[in-house]
Parts: C-alpha cells; sequence; structure tokens
C-alpha cells in the first residue's frame, strides 16, 4: 500500500492552517516547509502532529528541495487555504489501500478544484496535478506543474477565500 505525504508550504497561515490540516486523514505524513512566518503557523502545524522543515532564509531552491524530507514516495501537494473533500478522502483512502504494484508506472494524478468566490463556489475547467511522486521535476512554484496524462481522481479540493 503506498502511504502519502501532504507537503504544504507556509508563510503566515496561522489562521487557515488548520482547516487544511484537519482534512489530511489520508496522508500518513503531514510535512509543512515554513517560509519564515512570524504568527502562529508552527504551533498550529505542531498541534496537528505536521513536522517542520524550515525554509533557509538565504536561499531559494527549487520545489522539490524539500521532498528529500518526505518520509514517503508519493507526495499530496496543497496550499495552506485548501482542503479535501470527504469524496478525495475517500479516495485516497482507497488509493492508499490498494497494492503498491496496481499503482506503479503511474506518473500523477490530479484533482479537481472548487474556488469559493464571494457569490459562489466555481470548480476547474480542468483537474490539477495534485498528487505525484517524490521523483516529480515538473514544478510551478510549490505546486506540481500540470501534466495532462496525469490520471483524475474522485473528489475536489477547496480552495477558501480570505480577505
Amino acid at each position: 500500500m503506498p502511504p502519502i505525504t501532504a507537503l504544504l508550504h507556509t508563510t503566515n497561515a496561522g489562521l487557515r492552517l488548520g482547516r487544511a490540516l484537519e482534512t489530511l486523514l489520508p496522508c500518513a505524513e503531514i510535512l509543512i516547509v515554513d517560509q519564515h512566518s512570524a504568527d502562529s503557523t508552527l504551533r498550529v502545524a505542531r498541534s496537528y502532529g505536521a513536522r517542520m522543515v524550515l525554509c533557509d532564509a538565504h536561499a531559494r531552491p527549487a520545489a522539490n528541495y524539500y521532498l528529500e524530507h518526505a518520509r514517503h514516495d508519493w507526495i499530496l501537494c496543497l496550499d495552506p487555504s485548501e482542503s479535501i473533500t470527504e469524496g478525495l478522502q475517500a479516495t485516497l483512502f482507497e488509493w492508499s489501500s490498494r497494492p503498491a504494484d496496481t499503482i506503479a508506472g503511474k506518473s500523477s494524478f490530479s484533482v479537481f478544484v472548487r474556488d469559493q468566490t464571494s457569490e459562489e463556489w466555481r470548480i476547474s475547467s480542468k483537474p490539477e496535478t495534485r498528487l505525484v511522486p517524490r521523483s516529480w521535476t515538473q514544478w510551478s512554484g510549490f505546486l506540481p506543474a500540470d501534466d495532462r496524462s496525469s490520471i483524475p481522481l474522485e473528489g475536489e479540493l477547496l480552495r477558501l477565500a480570505y480577505p
């Protein structure tokens, strides 16, 4: 069974981080890469049992540089303002309970994102690549770059808007 490491990059995300972390039940590990938060981010992360790595203040390494700290080979990437729905939780529990050889050879998995606006929720027209192997090398900032061949998973990510 392939366990999952959740990876989040944070900077002063204390007010929204708890919601993201409480939805990560299918993940065997939560890894927070913090960019020198001056708020409650680290305290919130510790309260959810997350492991933390502090970003080097003087270096801006590539996003995949911190994957060496992950304990598992599959990485679920999300932003602190995102959380996973119960449908996606169920899919990830099912996915991680499958024999590893049924996942072998798959390069990446994607999910649809539902964005909160001031008036409604809007679902993305195409899924975003978010579950990748540790060896993934294609990044767009702190998230995996989209891979057109990634396999869509059932369920969604919720991206919450904050003032």
